[in-house]
């Protein structure tokens, strides 16, 4: 529950989160959601093919491959393969899993474009927060009556 007269500025929101006091940069979690997507099939991927999918040069993500390796979140051979370590992956299925939420979320709020949005929101979003979308997702995927309200006025609002 917010405290009437607590505010702070945007920063202050996010050094006063419990949950986000040892969190990662906003980069660090685009780099380790890529290398997470990227890994799935094969259990690791590379430095170009990561770079590549974030639209960045190579020595920019070897640079970021080495902080991450540095923090214990990826496994790491110069000019070789990238691998996630246990906490990696654990981090990185969180990280994916908030972000195909919130796309899901914008979807249903009536928004066709939402990666934008998505990837704003994703690193600014509580835990709480996510936890809350999540249950009223599952809310209207399990009242398909409440869903078809929703949808009705979804679209008559679209000409608004």
């Amino acid at each position: 529950m917010d405290k009437e007269g607590e505010f702070y500025t945007f920063r202050g929101y996010t050094l006063h989160d419990a949950q986000r006091q040892e969190t990662l940069s906003a980069s660090m979690e685009d780099y380790l959601e890529m290398v997470y997507r990227l890994s799935r099939d094969d259990g690791y991927t590379r430095v170009l093919e990561l770079a590549g999918a974030l639209h960045v040069q190579p020595p920019s993500a070897s640079r970021m491959v080495r902080r991450l390796a540095q923090g214990g979140l990826v496994e790491y051979e110069r000019y070789g393969i990238i691998r996630l370590t246990d906490a990696g992956r654990s981090i990185g299925e969180s990280l994916l899993y908030r972000h195909n939420l919130l796309e899901r979320f914008l979807h249903f709020i009536g928004l066709s474009e939402v990666l934008e949005d998505a990837e704003r929101i994703e690193h600014n979003i509580s835990d709480a927060a996510v936890a809350g979308i999540a249950l009223m997702l599952d809310f209207f995927t399990q009242s398909p009556e409440s869903l078809a309200l929703w949808e009705a006025f979804l679209h008559s609002h679209k000409d608004r």
